[in-house]
């Protein structure tokens, strides 16, 4: 099969030869994707690696890592790559493991498949506080927002897909900036695409992450909600109905009724000093037990609804 291995960069040219030599000799094309680096790295990999299998692209305008990834992603469909890997080219990121990466890819078991750093206890003990506490989150959020329960750390670089699966996906809608990595979770899960998470470290040394953690916080959360509503909306309101669209109509009208009617009651109790009667707590307490019994029934269903089966095996080759 033809694997290629797409790097976006950005201010990675102390690491980028070193990556670049790591590479297995399995790999067919590698494609280098300047995203405007003001060290040129882009340049600086066509002065000094001779490899072969190295195509370099240069933005001119710097656009984040998820255009940079879209480029590549669109390079390596364009050389009828079979198997399109994502490293990073800050050396975090062990080119070795490819070949483990890719291999449930290649025996049909899953369609898309990214590292994980939270494998085991002592995984992260180099991992700084504040980056390992984000990701926990992010992880938490991206749960809701993908519905691939079962994954976790969404914002590893560290991934590999079918081609044919993503032949299917619409990159131009998925996120140019760091938001990339959930995005293509949320949109994979539109497909109903299988993931699978393997276990994968990760070196720390004296790179330099570009990821404002503040502006994480105050975007990222915004963009999950919305994914998550989307992602629910089309699941299982505009592409069927089930049990669960019950469910949830059920939980917003009972939650809704138990927040509003309770809450007033509450409020009106407190500025005129008469408690509220029993048959009022009973009415809003009734509709509160029975919106969360709903809205956990709707969870556990989706939870259940997992994607578990590869999909790219019933996919015929489109004309990349």
């Amino acid at each position: 099969m033809q694997i290629a291995v797409v790097i976006p960069c950005f201010k990675v040219k102390a690491h980028i030869l070193h990556v670049l030599s790591s590479i297995p000799p399995f790999i067919s094309h590698i494609i280098v994707v300047d995203d405007a680096c003001p060290q040129h790295t882009g340049s600086f990999v066509t002065q000094s690696c001779p490899d072969p299998r190295i195509h370099v692209h240069l933005h001119h305008l710097n656009q984040g890592v998820g255009a940079a990834m879209r480029t590549g992603y669109s390079a390596a469909l364009a050389l009828k790559a079979d198997i399109i890997v994502k490293i990073d080219g800050d050396g975090q990121m062990d080119p070795s493991l490819i070949e483990i990466l890719v291999a449930p890819i290649i025996a049909g078991q899953a369609d898309y498949t990214k590292g994980n750093r939270f494998f085991n206890a002592y995984s992260t003990h180099k991992m700084p506080s504040i980056r390992l506490l984000g990701n926990l989150g992010i992880s938490l959020l991206s749960k809701f927002a993908s519905g691939y329960w079962h994954t976790i750390d969404p914002a590893n670089g560290f991934t590999a897909i079918h081609g044919k699966v993503l032949c299917l996906l619409p990159l131009h809608q998925i996120s140019k900036n760091y938001f990339f990595e959930s995005d293509m979770l949320f949109h994979l899960s539109l497909l109903r695409a299988n993931v699978k998470s393997l276990p994968m470290p990760t070196v720390y040394s004296d790179e330099i992450s570009n990821l404002s953690i503040l502006k994480t916080l105050l975007t990222f959360p915004s963009k999950y909600l919305n994914r998550f509503v989307r992602r629910i909306w089309w699941h299982y309101f505009a592409s069927q109905l089930s049990i669960v669209s019950l469910q949830i109509v059920l939980a917003i009208l009972l939650l809704s009724f138990a927040s509003f009617f309770g809450g007033y009651h509450w409020w009106r109790s407190i500025a005129s000093h008469i408690p509220a009667t029993a048959g009022t707590v009973m009415l809003a307490g009734i509709a509160l037990l029975f919106g969360v019994q709903c809205l956990i029934g709707a969870l556990s269903a989706d939870i259940a609804n997992t994607p578990s089966q590869a999909i790219h095996p019933q996919i015929s080759s489109p004309s990349l």
